[in-house]
């Protein structure tokens, strides 16, 4: 199947006929292919938003509303077929795509579709001066938003949905390695009756098209998930040209155990923390770090409970861990795996290559467990992005918190306590914009999402998202 761009309301081929192969990672084979989007295809999307800002910056904020909760609608209306491409483009499960994946694009569209309806501004009145200021909160005109392959269909709608929502157009592109649910939204736009240009997908590289997005001279904010690296890349090209910049970049979460938690709850939570999505979760636990008094129990334990996780074909309900998302990245946790093993890290359970019978050249993984003597090791101070978790032991808060804070990322952590007094402490002191207690990915649309240091700039969620897509703008009247 050729997916094309979706560009002023249409599907069209990229101008320079240039296609990329698309694979499948469960089977390792080409089931289609995509655009390799030139600078042109980009231009194109740009003059189409452009041409739709005046009207759709005017729009009112029912009728805005109204359309985005008609996409939702529709995405719930068409939930098997979503679940079924997103499952197929990126080797997860097809029961997590069906729970969780598809339906959170839908939230998504659904939330700021109300919440644009409830953004209020500020005004101030200046008692003595005789005058009133207040703040417009206008749409900055055409974005960009570019979105990773982990969760496709989710994040890609993450930034596309409060983008429209404040009442700019947008030229998006999604992870050529997963193209399709991105696609078929063009469909469900159209049939929500999304007026032409508003949203453009174009699809392609990140170092041609994407390159072409950030570096358009009048596409006027950049919202960007993926790696750091690309994410440094990114600020070098845009912050000279004074864009807007949302970065959501790596992780590398600590997973922190005391011993005086609900352990039955800690335990199966912490095994979904480590592999969900094949751990290509950018929230995922990576690094456990449990009390000592506790350590060689919960060890035991919970190498028992990976063990008993199912690799399997996506498609498979009762599979719990998928394929990797492409051959290349497989390559790349294998070679961490080897890197832990160099390091004197002891490999607990995992860190195979599984053949799946009748896909065998799919890209699956052993979930993998490896203890580590300590902190420094490389395992432990880069980002993964597999089925890859580390555990060490700890003596006291202040060693654990001090391990945990000492690495360059800093976007979530995640905290198994009772004691409040140590749970006020330590999340006051951990580095991360994201710390979950007694829980994990327990999430509430309204709440400021994003990292710290190398984790990214600016946060998304909630109104902090539609104040990232408009700008402010003072009146002061004097009376």
């Amino acid at each position: 199947m050729n997916i094309k761009n979706y560009i002023n309301g249409n599907f069209q081929n990229p101008k320079n006929n240039g296609w990329i192969d698309n694979y499948n990672p469960s089977n390792g084979e080409i089931y289609g292919q995509i655009p390799n989007s030139s600078k042109e295809d980009v231009e194109d999307g740009y003059l189409s938003a452009k041409s739709a800002f005046k009207q759709w910056s005017k729009t009112t904020l029912e009728d805005r509303s109204r359309i985005l909760i008609k996409i939702s609608e529709l995405l719930e209306k068409n939930l098997d077929r979503f679940t079924e491409a997103e499952s197929k483009d990126n080797g997860k499960p097809i029961s997590l795509a069906k729970a969780i994946d598809i339906p959170r694009a839908a939230s998504n569209f659904r939330f700021f579709g109300n919440a644009i309806t409830q953004f209020a501004s500020e005004s101030h009145e200046s008692i003595g001066q005789n005058a009133i200021n207040y703040t417009l909160r206008q749409p900055i005109g055409v974005v960009g938003c570019i979105s990773p392959w982990n969760l496709p269909l989710y994040l890609f709608t993450w930034k596309i949905a409060p983008a429209i929502a404040a009442g700019n157009c947008v030229v998006a592109k999604p992870s050529e390695v997963t193209p399709m649910t991105a696609y078929l939204l063009g469909e469900i736009c159209n049939e929500a009756g999304l007026p032409k240009g508003v949203l453009n997908i174009v699809h392609g590289l990140g170092t041609t098209t994407g390159q072409s997005i950030i570096e358009h001279p009048d596409i006027k904010a950049i919202s960007f998930t993926g790696g750091t690296a690309t994410g440094a890349h990114i600020a070098k090209v845009a912050a000279p040209m004074f864009k807007k910049l949302s970065l959501e970049l790596g992780g590398k979460n600590p997973n922190i155990i005391f011993a005086d938690c609900d352990y039955e709850d800690m335990l199966n939570t912490t095994v979904r923390s480590s592999f969900a999505n094949q751990g290509q979760i950018c929230l995922c636990g990576s690094r456990i770090f449990v009390e000592e008094t506790m350590y060689n129990t919960f060890k035991t334990d919970f190498v028992a409970k990976v063990k008993q996780l199912k690799v399997g074909h996506p498609s498979d309900l009762d599979t719990n861990i998928g394929a990797l998302v492409s051959k290349s990245h497989f390559e790349k946790v294998m070679e961490y795996i080897n890197i832990g093993k160099q390091e004197g890290g002891k490999i607990l359970c995992g860190g195979n290559e599984v053949k799946v019978e009748g896909y065998e050249n799919g890209y699956y993984l052993e979930p993998t467990v490896i203890e580590v003597q300590n902190d420094d090791c490389r395992v432990n101070q880069e980002e993964i992005f597999g089925p890859v978790v580390t555990i060490m032991p700890f003596k006291s808060e202040e060693d654990v918190l001090k391990m945990a804070n000492e690495v360059k990322y800093g976007l979530s952590a995640t905290l198994w306590t009772n004691d409040l007094k140590r749970t006020m402490r330590m999340t006051n002191e951990l580095e991360a914009g994201i710390v979950w207690v007694n829980t994990w990915m327990l999430r509430d649309l309204r709440t400021p999402f994003g990292g710290v240091k190398e984790s990214g700039v600016g946060r998304e969620g909630g109104f902090e998202a539609l104040r990232f897509f408009t700008e402010a703008k003072n009146v002061c009247i004097k009376y």
